[in-house]
């Protein structure tokens, strides 16, 4: 597509806009006269056969004030999305510079660069070509990548960057123990300092260390120096810029007491090779350790992609063909042998068995398949076989979506991030200064040997420094986390749902399809004494098989399950406002509420005492008379799914206030709400009055996370803060959710918050360490503590610091890795032992309002 573009030929800046709902003339004419009137716009050509606008001016022109003037005048202009892999990036400060460049790129709207994930998400309208020559200017690699696709060139590059890490480590190490032994050995061990000037002496000593150093800094250590040397004469320092500074001072001034010591001041002639080998060996251990957390923190994907079968078994004809799973197309027929994983999305032609789920909706338990039933590809068949029709392939399966989600998460920025960035936008620059700063305060101030001091303290804070830290804290943990939360089938569409999730204080459920299982089922069949419950079931259900009402459907499926064999109807007759009446197998039944048995003349209380009990449950009792005479007492409902009652538990143990928002009646609701311990009923809510419910209980409590699965829930979903779609619901409530529960339980709810804390503290606690690590240890390393107690921190323990403070935060984000949600065990036992079947809408009505 077009995009922004400038013509250098003619000076002038050209910027082609795409401009959508213009239907005619007069709106080309109001396009145009808003363009220019944005300031700085020299002219501007509408064509509304292309539905495009040329905008020219002699200084480039800021894309968001186009753009706004378009909208004000009522018309739109589409933005594109951008994912970029980039290269090179080793800390916060290079993620701070990648933006910064990709923001002054014309038509870009918003940029956001991942350290974790090395990736960059670009919005707006722009030529791709200028985003790469942007980051390339500013010292990067980057190529385009498919958005929330896996790449393989990137997993590849990253192998040989751990391999080549380790094997750069290895011969640091090599060439680094023998300076250690030589200088800190002699110092530390009169014994070898005595045998050192014995045999080679100790000009001999310093012309080793010069030649091992040398090969460590720029055969093993090269890495430092052909990226961080560059940063600086671009006046943009970075992590490499630090090591690089501050190795290269200790080596030559190491280089001129070796070889010119006569222009140093007396007392200072000291070597420091050790320092510089040690300090690139250290960074470099450091690098590779973090190097393999990174590679850890990204496994989540790595399975979602590994759980993709390669080929599937297709019929062609008569005959299975084994073809690549990207040769399979919509509609072919695939059969899956026992033990494999479904290749495709799809629906059971033939056969049965149990598929093995858990890899999407995080439940164990092998959910059974037949004629009929669908497939998601991915998931493991047990021991049966099936053939399946292919609906959906490639990146329109299920799983692919999944990963999609996830890695669109993972490169997302939390709010919490916003601090980070402007204090590392500036954090190497300051650290230079801070060193800068420090050796001319020792060189002035310093005791004899005042210059000694001053070079160690100085490389000692350039060493210490690491704002890899505080790059990583952020977002390994939401790698890691929203990685764990697709493995327990937690979904979390965007990654500031994570924060936001976290300090909620309400969640309001949707009861039909959420709490409740959304169909109706026979809950309750008690017969008056003379009557076998089997042979009114069959009756009763032989003569509501003429009706489709829910209930009704509900009755003949019970009678289905049980094997009941139906006999024949005549003479049916639906009353309305009463019931219905037929003769089943020959004799009368009537079925119909209470009203309608009095009509008849019968007596419905030998059953008032069940008919009280359904009451509190919230259900409406129907009544069965066979051959004139009070057969039985039937109860309809909406059960509450077994999970529900231990999901309000853990939400109540979690410290959440829980309302239930639905369009049945009232005492439906309250019945239901008693038994699950819902705080807060809103009932006989019409759809589109499901917004304003939210809106009052987030004015009432703050706050607001609302759980549903429904088309009609879709705007609620989009006004609460967070919204949680049941991943069984429809793909209307799943768009407009922020977090999607893949197993169809609220169980999951209740897993998002309880992974929402663990991420957002995992994330504190990086922070902490980061920041804590650079404000105590710099002025450490600067020498403050020296004046008092003596105490100064040699470059190389600096180094060591600096190394381990990487990998600690990486470690800890690993921790996620092990997270287990800890439900409350339920207190509903008199619910579990009803079957956990209480009740819902009685009739049809109430059931779709909800």
């Amino acid at each position: 597509m077009n995009a922004p573009v400038r013509d250098v030929s003619a000076g002038r800046n050209a910027v082609i806009l795409p401009i959508e709902g213009m239907s005619c003339a007069s709106c080309v004419g109001r396009v145009e006269k808003a363009l220019k009137a944005v300031p700085g716009v020299e002219s501007a050509s509408v064509n509304l056969a292309t539905e495009r606008a040329e905008v020219t001016a002699e200084a480039p022109i800021a894309y968001g004030a186009l753009v706004a003037a378009v909208e004000d005048a009522g018309y739109a202009v589409p933005s594109t999305r951008t994912e970029l892999a980039i290269e090179g990036m080793t800390c916060a400060s290079c993620v701070a510079r990648v933006e910064r460049a990709l923001a002054a790129v014309p038509g870009v709207a918003a940029a956001r660069v991942n350290l974790a994930t090395e990736r960059a998400t670009i919005e707006g309208l722009f030529d791709t070509a200028l985003l790469v020559k942007a980051i390339e200017d500013a010292g990067y690699d980057a190529r385009v990548v498919a958005a929330g696709s896996p790449d393989a060139a990137a997993v590849a590059r990253k192998e040989a960057e751990t391999a080549g890490l380790k094997r750069d480590l290895t011969v640091a190490a090599l060439l680094s123990a023998p300076i250690v032994v030589l200088e800190m050995g002699s110092h530390l061990v009169p014994a070898i300092h005595e045998l050192i000037m014995q045999t080679i002496g100790m000009q001999t000593n310093w012309y080793l260390q010069f030649v091992l150093t040398t090969l460590v800094l720029f055969v093993p250590g090269r890495r430092f120096y052909t990226k961080g040397l560059p940063a600086l004469t671009r006046f943009a320092p970075d992590m490499s810029s630090l090591v690089a500074v501050g190795t290269l001072a200790a080596y030559f001034y190491s280089l001129v007491a070796t070889f010119a010591s006569q222009i140093l001041p007396p007392g200072t002639v000291n070597v420091y090779y050790e320092a510089a080998a040690v300090i690139v060996t250290l960074i470099l251990l450091g690098r590779f350790l973090e190097a393999r957390a990174k590679g850890r923190t990204s496994e989540a994907i790595k399975r979602l992609v590994g759980l993709q079968p390669r080929i599937a078994h297709v019929r062609r004809g008569d005959s299975i063909v084994d073809l690549d799973i990207g040769e399979v197309v919509a509609g072919d027929v695939v059969e899956v042998r026992p033990g494999e994983r479904v290749p495709i999305d799809g629906d059971v032609l033939e056969g049965g068995s149990y598929i093995d789920e858990s890899m999407i909706t995080g439940e164990p338990i092998p959910v059974a398949k037949a004629a009929g039933s669908t497939v998601v590809g991915g998931t493991v068949n047990q021991k049966g076989a099936l053939s399946v029709r292919a609906t959906a392939i490639g990146d329109a399966t299920v799983l692919a979506q999944i990963i999609r989600m996830v890695e669109e998460a993972q490169g997302s920025k939390l709010p919490i991030q916003a601090l980070v960035d402007r204090v590392t936008m500036w954090f190497v620059p300051a650290v230079m200064a801070v060193a800068a700063a420090t050796f001319v305060i020792w060189l002035i101030f310093g005791p004899d040997p005042a210059l000694t001091f001053a070079v160690v303290n100085a490389v000692a804070v350039l060493i210490i420094a690491c704002p890899c830290a505080m790059g990583l804290a952020t977002p390994t943990s939401i790698m890691v986390g929203t990685g764990r939360g697709a493995e327990m089938g937690v979904l979390f569409r965007k990654g500031e749902a994570l924060q936001l999730l976290k300090d909620a204080r309400v969640v309001a459920i949707d009861k039909t399809g959420t709490v409740t299982e959304g169909r109706p089922v026979l809950t309750d069949l008690d017969v008056a004494e003379g009557f076998e419950r089997g042979a009114v079931l069959a009756r009763v259900a032989a003569v509501e098989a003429k009706s489709e009402h829910p209930i009704a459907r509900a009755i003949v499926d019970a009678a289905a399950q049980e094997g009941l064999r139906l006999p024949e109807i005549s003479r049916f007759e639906s009353i309305t406002g009463f019931g219905v009446t037929a003769d089943a197998g020959g004799v009368r039944v009537e079925i119909g509420a209470d009203r309608y048995m009095r009509s008849l003349g019968l007596d419905v209380a030998p059953f008032a005492a069940t008919a009280s009990r359904l009451a509190d449950e919230g259900k409406s009792p129907l009544y069965a008379a066979i051959d004139g005479k009070l057969a039985a007492i039937i109860a309809v409902a909406d059960p509450i799914k077994a999970t529900s009652p231990d999901a309000i538990t853990a939400l109540h143990g979690l410290g959440l206030k829980v309302a239930m928002i639905t369009g049945d009646n009232a005492r439906t609701a309250s019945a239901i709400a008693r038994q699950l311990g819902i705080d807060e009923v809103v009932a006989e809510v019409p759809p589109e009055g499901k917004v304003e419910a939210v809106r009052r209980l987030k004015q009432a409590y703050g706050r607001l996370a609302f759980v549903g699965d429904g088309i009609n829930d879709a705007p609620a979903l989009a006004e609460a803060d967070v919204g949680l779609a049941v991943g069984t619901g429809t793909d209307v409530a799943i768009e407009a959710a922020d977090v999607v529960l893949m197993s169809g339980s609220i169980k999951g709810v209740a897993d998002a918050f309880a992974l929402s804390k663990a991420t957002i503290g995992n994330i504190r606690q990086n922070l902490f360490w980061a920041f804590a690590y650079n404000v105590v240890l710099i002025p450490v390393a600067a020498g403050v503590l020296y004046p008092a107690f003596g105490i100064l921190l040699s470059p190389v323990l600096a180094a060591g610091a600096m190394a381990l403070s990487s990998v600690f935060v990486l470690g800890n984000a690993l921790r996620l890795r092990r997270f287990r949600p800890r439900l409350v065990p339920g207190t509903h036992d008199a619910a579990n032992r009803r079957g956990r079947d209480a009740t819902g809408a009685s009739a049809a009505l109430e059931r779709s309002a909800a």
